[in-house]
């Protein structure tokens, strides 16, 4: 038994969901966003709470039963309270700045980095922190993956981008023969 897929999820007072189909549709002023179940669970809108069971026992179903649950969470959370992720740029001559609609980063390539930012997320950059900010935790959380990856954190320096809580394990250099 699934102990995510169990747990019934609370609406909140402002946000409306319905169920059209396969299709959960939740709704907060002018932003919706729907979660297709593509009929791998069942689905049931109850008291305030959404109610997921899956179709049958095996063990995809189960699997299928808990994700949906927690999507559906984490859709409600971002329409409610938004998701964030922070990094860190660490290295010398290396900074971020935000232009219009695009981040531009300067990361010891000979040229700057522009990454062009998507509609409905909030990108702001201080010293040398960047924190992407928005409703979609898939989204937030690729976005930041995308950013790092242009210049991850090495280990003998640790210069880079690196997410605000990582760790860098660093390597010792090399020695000199005496």
């Amino acid at each position: 038994m699934s102990r995510i897929g169990k747990q019934p999820v609370a609406i909140p007072s402002d946000i409306e969901v319905k169920l059209e189909g396969n299709e959960l549709v939740f709704k907060k002023g002018n932003a919706q966003k729907t979660l297709d179940t593509k009929n791998n669970v069942s689905v049931k809108i109850e008291n305030g709470f959404v109610v997921f069971e899956p179709k049958s026992e095996d063990r995809q179903s189960k699997a299928f039963w808990g994700t949906y649950r927690a999507l559906c969470n984490n859709i409600i959370l971002g329409l409610t309270k938004g998701f964030e992720k922070k990094l860190e740029i660490n290295g010398v001559g290396y900074r971020a700045a935000v232009n219009g609609k695009a981040l531009e980063l300067q990361l010891g390539f000979s040229h700057p980095i522009k990454y062009d930012i998507p509609e409905g997320v909030q990108i702001t950059v201080e010293k040398n922190t960047i924190l992407i900010a928005g409703s979609d935790k898939q989204q937030i959380g690729q976005i930041a993956a995308n950013i790092r990856g242009f210049r991850p954190p090495e280990p003998y320096k640790g210069k880079g981008v690196k997410y605000a809580n990582e760790t860098i394990i660093r390597k010792a250099g090399k020695t000199s023969k005496k």
